[in-house]
């Protein structure tokens, strides 16, 4: 596990458990008591339902939150559309528009830092995604940079949820329903509608976004694994009550099937006073993930790592997984420990918070990404091949002071114009295998 200091906020309170529900109040006696919507509520406020699945969605899978807040979310100007020319570039939320997606692996380098002041929002870039925000089915994959902090300013995603992975500077997110406080190594989720302000308290960040536009992120049943083991719902934090009072010029910001627009807006959105539902921020820390894994023989499944899923509508796959590659013992005894070389059905989109990913030795570094769609070959580079065909099995080893993660879709995943045609991309990515020695000897076992 890592040994920095974290920045948590020690005064910061948060409500435990994964999408479950939830009461808090900023005041004593804001939340109605037996009932949502009373003739008048406590404080002057406004009840307003914000709803994240179908009214008649099954008890299990609904997902809504009463909120009672000082002004109603319809209380702005109209919207316009905010020109592209004003963009740092080209966001994509139906991937139908996209270039033909090649067959090769991909791999990136990290997003520069932004030379001109640009906030988390502005600092957005669509690398790849499948789909359509118009069909709520798919996602699209975001890398952000940015050096400023939302000046009286405020977004909410039309499009979908949004899975934040920081991997370097820490973000303050101000939701409505309450303060987040991110940092590299931990995620936030942001679902959609809700509106919400990052400030930078580092002065700059980077990370990546995970855009759902399908069916809300879910923890995955365990299975054979029993009633503990991976992303434990008690870790799952989900902020309290918090409110501001706020009134002047300010700015709210919207995503619509990929577009921004902006209306002007007389007072802050995050005015909030009482909640209750299921339907809210939340974040949670991967450094508290149990990792699973083989005492015996061979490597398991990916799915062992697997921390939060978008179901589809076929049993067993998803429209999304969000895996991760934490810290971990090895101990499979005559083993190629890394992961095997593979060719999936699946589409893979790698990004690495901290350190150095086991299977790559070169050129994969912390902000930088990689893509491996349907059916292409990959695996551990030749260096990392060699090195892990020879070591000593026969006692564990560490893989430590690293995270990546992975988004796996059933889907292929289309890289932008952008993706294909930026600096970053590495145009000699496919070298790191050409090293590989031929071994077969038909007179040796």
């Amino acid at each position: 596990m890592p040994t920095f200091e974290t920045h948590t906020d020690a005064n910061q309170h948060y409500q435990s458990g994964f999408a479950n529900d939830f009461a808090t109040e900023a005041l004593p006696g804001a939340l109605p008591i037996g009932r949502n919507s009373p003739q008048r509520a406590a404080y002057g406020l406004y009840a307003e339902q914000l709803s994240g699945t179908a009214f008649t969605a099954p008890r299990a899978h609904n997902r809504r939150s009463w909120l009672y807040r000082i002004r109603p979310g319809a209380v702005h100007k109209p919207f316009t559309r905010i020109p592209a020319d004003m963009l740092r570039a080209k966001l994509v939320a139906n991937f139908a528009d996209v270039p033909p997606t090649p067959p090769n692996q991909l791999r990136w380098d990290p997003l520069a830092m932004p030379a001109a002041p640009t906030d988390f929002i502005d600092g957005w870039v669509t690398m790849a995604g499948n789909g359509a925000a118009e069909s709520m089915s798919g996602c699209a994959i975001h890398l952000y940079a940015a050096n400023r902090s939302m000046q009286d300013r405020f977004f909410y995603n039309t499009d979908g949820e949004l899975l934040i992975v920081p991997q370097q500077g820490r973000l303050a997110i101000w939701t409505e329903l309450g303060k987040l406080d991110v940092e590299p190594y931990e995620i936030a989720v942001i679902p959609r509608g809700v509106r919400f302000s990052v400030a930078l308290p580092d002065g700059v960040a980077r990370g990546y976004i995970c855009e759902n536009f399908g069916a809300l992120m879910q923890l995955p049943d365990l299975g054979p694994i029993g009633s503990n083991g991976l992303a434990n719902p008690r870790d799952f934090l989900t902020p309290q009550a918090a409110y501001e009072d706020r009134e002047g010029s300010f700015e709210l910001v919207t995503k619509m099937n990929g577009v921004l627009w902006r209306a002007d807006i007389g007072h802050s959105p995050l005015d909030v006073v009482a909640w209750h539902g299921n339907y809210a921020p939340y974040k949670y820390d991967l450094r508290h993930f149990n990792t699973i894994g083989s005492i015996s023989f061979d490597h398991p499944d990916p799915s062992i790592f697997l921390v939060l899923q978008s179901p589809s509508d076929t049993p067993g796959v998803d429209t999304i997984d969000f895996v991760i590659f934490p810290p971990r013992w090895l101990a499979a005894e005559d083993t190629f420990r890394p992961p095997w070389f593979h060719r999936n059905v699946a589409s893979e989109f790698m990004g690495l918070v901290h350190g150095v990913y086991d299977a790559k030795a070169e050129g994969f570094v912390p902000g930088g990404a990689s893509l491996h769609n349907c059916m292409s070959g990959h695996g551990p580079d030749a260096e990392t091949f060699e090195k892990a065909s020879a070591i000593d099995t026969s006692k564990p080893a560490k893989v430590d002071a690293t995270m990546a993660f992975m988004i796996e879709t059933r889907t292929l995943i289309k890289p932008t114009q952008f993706a294909l045609e930026t600096a970053q991309l590495q145009a000699n990515y496919y070298e790191c295998w050409q090293g590989l020695a031929k071994h077969f000897n038909p007179e040796q076992r």
